[in-house]
């Protein structure tokens, strides 16, 4: 009998080298900082906050049915990521172990820490005028700080190699783009269309230079950033005609380019960082414009309001939601489903650089 078992040990070792299976994460943690993309719950502790997703059908394909301030059906990008790369879901938000879990917040911080909030964006001040209360991304970057100075505390000198193999996800600039149109663009007769969008782009590519400076300075070292998607044929804009605005996604498309710049410029200044900047501009148009391969058949419309929710209607506990959830490519009027999330996912993870360049996540963790 022993022999029996140690053959099959032997086996089962040897087959599952040669299938690449990796019973451990690829990183030691992943932490997470942007927008409603990644939000994971950091909102449900913001009780002024205009930008929730706590309620009910937010959650509806989630376990249990249980809204989790996710602004998905089930689990949202942030998720579908870390679970390529070996985890459950993603890390839990960091205002949720300062408030439910200080018993266990040094251990639970070295797997990871979600800092997204929905509504916030690059620049300190986006998300405030209209949703009220967000963390900013400098915020955000600030609970980093506080998450380091105990890793460094709790792990003493292995702390900062942890911390430089750890990956770092952000999705940011879509708030970004909103905030510069609605607040300038359609408030201001005297808007001066060119120089406005150079003096806007200038003031986001040296912040968002600046935030990811800081996140080295505090030992990041592995960053996958997300661009912004064509946000110009997102159902609150087109109000589900699917007619996308060109000139809002114009800006969209612009913004992949400067932060493209931006992480060059960085890696060049800081030769141990690497990166993999995902294209979700592509990506998305890409489930736009070749939906039946990818199994959508509604890409224009919002699945929460079945296909009626217009002229600002939330996505709320009285709001008929459609029952092929998996068919739409969007939640609500803003997100993506659960669905379109993992074909994102896989996308970011294995794509091509058509999608994701110079390398994909998958080969980032392995840097």
């Amino acid at each position: 009998m022993g022999v029996l078992i140690l053959f099959v040990a032997i086996f089962v070792a040897l087959v599952g080298s040669s299938l690449n299976v990796d019973t451990e994460t690829a990183v030691p943690a992943v932490y997470i900082f942007g927008d409603s993309i990644f939000d994971v719950g950091t909102n449900n502790f913001l009780n002024d906050s205009k930008a929730r997703a706590d309620n009910k059908p937010y959650g509806i394909d989630f376990p249990n049915s249980k809204p989790t301030g996710r602004f998905s059906n089930g689990y949202n990008t942030a998720d579908q990521i870390v679970r390529l790369l070996g985890l459950n879901e993603s890390p839990p938000a960091y205002l949720y172990l300062v408030n439910n879990d200080t018993e266990n917040f040094n251990s639970s911080i070295l797997k990871g820490v979600n800092f997204a909030s929905g509504g916030s964006g690059i620049m300190e001040e986006t998300g405030k005028q209209h949703f009220i209360d967000v963390v900013s991304m400098a915020d955000q970057i600030q609970q980093f700080a506080t998450v380091h100075g105990n890793i460094l505390q709790y792990l003493n000198d292995t702390a900062e190699a942890t911390i430089n193999k750890s990956l770092f996800l952000i999705s940011a600039g879509s708030n970004d783009i909103f905030d510069f149109l609605l607040y300038n663009v359609s408030k201001n007769p005297n808007f001066n269309i060119t120089r406005e969008v150079q003096e806007f782009f200038n003031l986001l590519r040296t912040t968002y230079h600046t935030h990811l400076k800081n996140l080295h300075n505090l030992g990041a070292r592995k960053f996958g950033i997300l661009s912004v998607p064509p946000v110009g044929c997102v159902p609150i804009v087109t109000n589900g005609t699917g007619h996308c605005v060109n000139d809002i996604n114009t800006l969209a498309a612009l913004f992949h380019i400067e932060i493209g710049d931006v992480l060059e410029n960085l890696s060049s200044e800081f030769p141990g960082m690497k990166y993999s900047l995902g294209n979700s501009y592509a990506i998305t148009y890409d489930m736009i414009n070749n939906p039946d391969p990818l199994h959508l058949s509604n890409v224009t419309s919002a699945c929460c309001g079945n296909e009626t929710v217009i002229d600002g209607v939330p996505c709320g506990s009285d709001t008929q939601v459609c029952e092929n959830r998996s068919q739409f490519l969007f939640w609500d009027q803003y997100h993506p489903t659960e669905h379109a999330s993992r074909i994102a996912a896989h996308k970011l993870y294995s794509g091509g650089k058509e999608y994701v360049a110079p390398m994909n996540f998958s080969l980032l963790v392995q840097e």
